[in-house]
């Protein structure tokens, strides 16, 4: 489908699957075209996840490195920071940035939270060193205790070894945030559970009071399924015009929605999540025109595998005179999907980047079956992403 521009906005057909695949080889191509396919079915996908992850546990031969060189190779740059520095260079080759996303899940106690800040400051100084990492990204969870997260936005009065634990975990947010601002690299707060994201938002909006007076270096993620975000997103620009810094703000449509509605039912309290798809899209694209208008003091990040909300950005940049290569707004992606969107938009001069998890196989497991279930369960999602494949390879074959 071609898709028209608006006046000044360049040409762009997100199904132009040469400008799409440029990168990819004919045997990488087939690998993927393999991958999509069986993600395409919902039992397999299901089966498979459970086998996968007993394979692991019992160390059964050959395991892991069936899975690193399928699902693990689609989705993540490598199991270090080091593994995924080809993958950094060519996306680098095709004016894509990368997003270094350590995603291991820690154990929850002092010792796996330090070693999470170590890694994640390691992910700054190697966003500092390339021009090809433009953002670092890091959960509050990674490094603070939720349980204790939960609690302050509930207003319950913590322990004195509770205090003790977050002021720990405040001094490790607050290294993350130094060390982005001493080395210049934008840091986003990642968007977590409703019912301990007031806690996150408070922390992320006293960083940015404090590094983002001259520029945007810390950012805040904003998931738009929920009905409430543009008016928290609208009331922290408020705040940040009163106190004068500037806003970086990461637009996104959700990754707990199963969760949050069944935590308010357990809770008796009403899902903070729209009702229904349309309402979300809506709510999207809203925030997208509010951030647009007030670029001067708002950085906006559209994470977003949506073609319209991505169509849109490039249309509002365009009605307002902005550069499609204005630093203050960027399009981001995850690695190994929606190539279609994020080679075409860089292409066409767009500030974009791709999420590049990284972590050891085992560890990361997770993830790839949070990224497996994600693609059988968005309505077409797989579907799209094998039938561009598909049409590329028959471009390739003539």
């Amino acid at each position: 489908m071609f898709v028209a521009p608006s006046p000044q906005a360049p040409v762009l057909a997100f199904d132009d699957t040469r400008v799409a695949f440029a990168g990819k080889s004919d045997n990488r191509l087939k690998k993927m075209y393999a991958l999509f396919a069986a993600m395409n079915n919902g039992t397999l996908v299901k089966t498979g996840s459970g086998l996968m992850k007993k394979a692991l546990s019992w160390g059964l031969p050959g395991t892991k490195f069936l899975i690193k060189h399928s699902i693990f190779e689609q989705f993540c740059g490598g199991e270090s920071i080091a593994e995924c520095r080809p993958v950094v260079a060519e996306l680098g080759r095709y004016n894509i940035g990368t997003i270094l996303d350590y995603s291991v899940e820690g154990a929850g106690n002092d010792r796996s939270y330090d070693h999470t800040r170590d890694e994640l400051l390691a992910t700054i100084t190697e966003a500092h060193r390339s021009t090809h990492i433009p953002f670092s990204v890091f959960k509050v969870t990674g490094v603070a205790n939720v349980a204790i997260l939960e609690k302050i936005q509930a207003n319950k009065p913590l322990t004195d070894s509770e205090q003790v634990a977050h002021n720990r975990a405040l001094a490790r947010v607050g290294a993350l945030c130094a060390k982005a601002h001493e080395c210049g690299v934008r840091l986003f707060f990642d968007a977590e559970e409703s019912w301990f994201q007031d806690t996150i938002d408070a922390l992320s909006y006293e960083m940015m009071a404090k590094y983002n007076r001259e520029k945007t270096i810390v950012w805040n993620t904003y998931q738009l399924y929920r009905h409430d975000r543009l008016d928290a997103l609208k009331a922290a620009h408020k705040a940040a015009e009163k106190a004068s810094y500037y806003l970086g703000v990461k637009l996104v449509r959700g990754a707990y929605m199963e969760k949050e509605a069944r935590v308010a039912q357990q809770r008796g309290y009403q899902n903070p999540i729209n009702n229904g798809k349309q309402a979300t899209d809506d709510l999207y694209d809203e925030a997208l025109r509010y951030c647009v208008q007030h670029v001067a003091h708002i950085a906006t990040c559209a994470g977003t595998h949506n073609e319209a909300s991505s169509l849109l950005l490039t249309q509002l940049m365009a009605q307002a005179g902005l550069a499609p290569g204005d630093e203050r707004l960027w399009f981001a992606q995850l690695y190994g999907m929606s190539d279609n969107l994020t080679y075409n938009l860089a292409n066409a001069g767009y500030n974009t980047a791709k999420y590049l998890p990284y972590g050891p196989v085992e560890a990361v497991m997770p993830y790839l079956l949070r990224r497996a279930d994600e693609n059988t369960a968005i309505a077409g999602q797989s579907s799209r992403e094998f039938l561009l494949i598909e049409k590329e390879i028959r471009r390739r074959r003539g």
